[in-house]
């Protein structure tokens, strides 16, 4: 059933405690996740999403036992991607023919797309109002965060802003708000989610929030599509968001290798000792990509001033892991960071200049040309991985 969060607004999501995997098999969700969607009762009755595909049935009919369907007037549609829209077929057919879906010009070629059905349609765009009777629900064009189609809104009188994938986390709870988890597991899903989801986009999210503080909402709920809502404090996800958006670094270094012998691995950890010797107060970590978690390692990249990456030559390439990283890491557009490159080899030793090369197109600062060892590294091949490890803590001393 529905959880009361204002006298007009009411949660009539889905809380996914199984789910561990999100956008196909791409981020992991340790903590599963919720479906978030909005019941508001006024005059109109909106409803605000709804939740991913395979709970619809389920979603329809919790949401009759909460208000009986013929009484709904209108369903904005924020984004339209499956665990957003999923159960939007399942509920228009349910409604009266001809309710309106609310979303921006962008989200109909999507909803289309997805569903291809036209439905009545209703273009908004940043600054319309919709009228509910004592409330109204002012609209707010978001894109990039992080659709081309994503859309929130303000409901004024309750002081809500509804801001879909905006200010989420993958993060189950059976309790809707902030301030009755655990505030390190909260931070740490809000943070993971920002750096897998929003970082390529974190200029376009410094001018939005910019803009969104620009309309001096008075926010006392926020309102997102995934996790809990915030209320105590709610615009602390903002500043924290401002600062993710704005170059965040960490005093931190994080090492991500593979290795097929030891070797590599053996060099991370002189880099390692390295940047330790260099700078005592420097977090340095350690992660081999063909066992760790992917978003995990991502999350760690994002919050460090400098990122070293170490494989073997394999076929005068690179093991898939690393590769598949490097390629991920380009997408995601970091801004600001050092690089560095080292890897062991037994013949043509191509490995230390390929990550190099994906470094510096991916856009980091890459110190010199890399460590390279033949067969297994010895103790000289060590010493070399660990001035390199100094290098990068001196060039880091200027960041």
């Amino acid at each position: 059933m529905g959880k009361k969060i204002t006298e007009h607004v009411t949660w009539v999501g889905k809380v996914d405690w199984e789910i561990r995997a999100f956008h196909g098999e791409e981020f992991s969700t340790h903590h599963g996740s919720t479906y978030n969607a909005y019941l508001i009762r006024d005059t109109k009755n909106v409803v605000v999403d709804t939740v991913w595909t395979p709970f619809a049935g389920e979603f329809v009919r919790n949401l009759a036992r909460e208000i009986p369907l013929e009484s709904i007037d209108a369903v904005v549609a924020n984004h339209a991607e499956a665990d957003h829209s999923g159960a939007l077929p399942e509920l228009m057919r349910a409604l009266r023919p001809g309710t309106p879906v609310y979303c921006t010009a962008n989200a109909v070629k999507s909803l289309r797309g997805h569903y291809h059905a036209d439905w009545n349609f209703q273009v908004v765009k940043t600054g319309d109002r919709l009228s509910l009777g004592s409330t109204e629900l002012v609209f707010v064009e978001m894109p990039m965060l992080h659709w081309p189609d994503s859309l929130a809104e303000y409901l004024t009188g309750d002081k809500v802003l509804l801001s879909n994938d905006a200010f989420g986390q993958h993060y189950a709870s059976e309790v809707l708000y902030n301030d009755l988890v655990d505030q390190a597991e909260l931070y740490a899903e809000a943070i993971k989610y920002y750096a897998n989801i929003l970082t390529p986009f974190s200029r376009q999210a410094e001018k939005k929030l910019a803009e969104v503080a620009g309309l001096g909402l008075d926010i006392a709920f926020i309102c997102p599509s995934h996790g809990v809502i915030w209320r105590q404090d709610p615009l602390q996800v903002v500043r924290k968001y401002q600062q993710w958006a704005a170059g965040y670094k960490e005093h931190q270094v994080t090492i991500v290798y593979d290795t097929m012998w030891g070797g590599t691995r053996r060099m991370a950890e002189a880099v390692a000792e390295g940047l330790r010797d260099s700078d005592p107060t420097l977090v340095v970590k350690l992660y081999n990509a063909a066992r760790s978690d992917r978003s995990d390692v991502i999350t760690e990249i994002f919050k460090a001033k400098a990122l070293a990456v170490g494989c073997p030559t394999v076929t005068r390439g690179l093991l898939y892991s690393i590769a598949g990283l490097l390629e991920e890491i380009k997408g995601l557009k970091f801004q600001g960071k050092v690089g560095g490159a080292f890897g062991a080899y037994g013949w043509s030793g191509e490995s230390a200049g390929l990550i190099a090369q994906r470094l510096a197109e991916a856009g980091f600062e890459v110190v010199g040309e890399g460590v390279k060892a033949m067969w297994s590294p010895d103790e000289a091949a060590l010493e070399q991985c660990r001035t390199y490890g100094r290098e990068l803590a001196r060039r880091l001393a200027g960041l």
